[in-house]
């Protein structure tokens, strides 16, 4: 999308992205934060200034870019903000970030301890700087308005639209499905044990990567499993093709207890993979996702994140329910996809480089 504007050179890891006319391919083994023993130290001491260029990867980047000139910029995630603003040299910058930084992964001690305050530095220091920003939800936009004083746009993390059919409906057969990432502290124990609760009915297939952990968060999923083979894990498929896979399964889920902020406004990719795949929703009371759930009827929000309650919740759901869910996300396939909110985007690029 950002292609249609002019010519596109991007930068990050792994292979020249679709859409680029040029690409910048960053060492897999360079760090986006200040990994290092000397900006570990500027961290501890909250030389915050100082450590804003120490990452590896933005020392990468400032060399591979050295004498470069853009029209316009755009920051992907607050790590990169100082690295964006010395690159544009004075051209507008676009910050896209997703997520609530300061608390992005809070649940670990020495995240807690010696990046987020490099994090909250950042926003402060350079969000108000920067001609757009954007966010994955409403509510995280509000939080960058209280804390930095800063107008965010919501651009939700959709899917491409899809068109596919609404799925057939088993009588006395609930097909639940959760695609993701295998991440310790995503909580998907929650997500087995309410498994193991339900009725024979109810069966759960997991497509899941593995986390960078050589896979041991995975292999304690599985242990946990029952062993009557109601919950499977199987191999993950390419983003794009995720729609196609989930469509002959019945409902999505996503039950993510409030461990922290990002956790407690999440509004995740899968949901929308979830739609385009024509499929029911079940999900706890997160607030985006709830919200989206019970405009467009999509399925069912638990009251709360405990196991029994969400258990409760999907206990007696009929055939008739979910194949009205189904169809409901059939009508709201259109809206809730990536070209409802590529809009966005095009006005933000259309007013920068016009301005």
């Amino acid at each position: 999308m950002v292609a249609e504007f002019g010519n596109v050179t991007t930068v990050g890891y792994g292979p020249k992205p679709e859409g680029a006319d040029e690409h910048l391919q960053v060492p897999d083994g360079l760090s986006t934060l200040p990994q290092t023993p000397l900006g570990i130290a500027k961290l501890g001491l909250r030389r915050l200034r100082a450590a804003e260029l120490d990452a590896p990867a933005s020392r990468w980047v400032l060399q591979a870019l050295s004498g470069r000139r853009f029209d316009v910029v755009v920051a992907n995630e607050a790590r990169i903000l100082a690295l964006a603003d010395r690159v544009a040299d004075g051209a507008p910058i676009w910050a896209d970030m997703h997520e609530w930084a300061p608390e992005e992964r809070t649940h670990i001690l020495s995240w807690r301890l010696l990046v987020a305050p490099l994090m909250d530095h950042l926003c402060r220091t350079y969000l108000p700087r920067c001609a757009a920003i954007t966010t994955v939800g409403d509510r995280i936009g509000e939080l960058y308005l209280s804390r930095y004083g800063v107008e965010a746009r919501t651009m939700r993390n959709s899917s491409p639209y899809r068109d596919l059919p609404v799925g057939d409906v088993t009588d006395d057969v609930v097909r639940l499905v959760h695609s993701g990432a295998a991440v310790q502290g995503r909580n998907l124990e929650l997500t087995i044990d309410v498994v193991s609760a339900l009725p024979e009915r109810f069966s759960l297939d997991l497509y899941l990567v593995p986390a960078n952990d050589g896979g041991k968060y995975l292999r304690s999923l599985t242990e946990r499993a029952p062993v009557d083979g109601r919950v499977r894990f199987l191999d993950p498929v390419p983003p794009m093709a995720l729609p196609d896979t989930l469509n002959s399964y019945d409902l999505g889920v996503f039950w993510l207890p409030p461990v922290h902020t990002n956790g407690r406004l999440t509004l995740p990719n899968k949901y929308f993979d979830y739609v385009q795949a024509r499929l029911g929703i079940a999900v706890g009371p997160s607030p985006e996702m709830a919200d989206l759930t019970e405009r467009h009827a999509l399925g069912v929000v638990a009251d709360d994140f405990r196991p029994e309650t969400i258990t409760a919740s999907l206990r007696d759901v009929t055939s008739e329910e979910i194949r009205t869910w189904k169809q409901h996300a059939d009508h709201a396939a259109h809206e809730l996809s990536f070209e409802s909110d590529a809009q966005v985007a095009r006005d933000i690029l259309g007013a920068l480089l016009t301005a």
